[in-house]
């Protein structure tokens, strides 16, 4: 691109001022050629943002409408070990997603106060937004296992006797822009299992209460 500059002065100070003002234009109008530079008004970006938050929950959505999967036929699976996060439906995984675990992520939990998080298979009891954690689905525990190897633990000593189950499990998000929670890695919940808010998003309007069920393992 060749860029012309007519320069008329009438001194000599008023043709050095602008002979510097047209080489600079010419610098900045190269530089923004070669990066490919352009301006992109706020309202255009804003849009671009929301259109993005709409499209991320309908990836599941149109997934189970293309392979006719109902609510009722997905559940949850998540290895503690690789941090993951699983959506299922029969011997299909639908969807995988990063999660973090309680501050003692090995071992099933034995009684409240330990922050792990437990092991086994759960139901959902209910659902709900927060107003910090983004959401929350309250996970059935402690069921009826719960409450046996509990019961076990406190007879052979494991457990203090005066030891109590614990309560409030639940799948979580993070307060709002923090999605790198989850990325980093690490553990520190008091024993939830917490998923970055899109993925969340993807799976609050399927989970059922009574109906889905959550499996964890080591």
């Amino acid at each position: 691109m060749r860029i012309q500059v007519a320069v008329t002065a009438a001194d000599g100070m008023h043709s050095a001022f602008m002979r510097t003002r047209a080489t600079y234009l010419m610098v900045l109008l190269l530089a923004m050629q070669v990066t490919g530079y352009h301006a992109q008004p706020p309202e255009a970006e804003i849009a671009t943002t929301e259109e993005a938050a709409q499209v991320i929950p309908m990836r599941l959505a149109a997934q189970m409408d293309s392979l006719g999967i109902a609510a009722k036929d997905i559940q949850f699976v998540v290895d503690k070990s690789e941090r993951r996060f699983d959506v299922i439906a029969g011997d299909r995984v639908l969807r995988t997603y990063p999660c973090v675990l309680g501050e003692v992520p090995e071992g099933d939990k034995m009684m409240q106060g330990d922050r792990k998080t437990p092991e086994g298979v759960f139901g959902i009891r209910s659902k709900r937004l927060h107003a910090k954690w983004h959401a929350f689905v309250w996970v059935d525990y402690p069921n009826a296992e719960s409450r046996r190897r509990f019961a076990e633990r406190k007879r052979n000593g494991t457990i203090p006797a005066t030891a109590d189950i614990g309560g409030e499990i639940g799948i979580h998000g993070v307060p709002e822009g923090m999605d790198h929670w989850i990325d980093m890695g690490a553990d520190w919940t008091w024993g939830c299992i917490a998923l970055k808010n899109p993925d969340l998003d993807e799976i609050f309007p399927y989970i059922q209460a009574g109906g889905t069920t959550i499996t964890i393992v080591p």
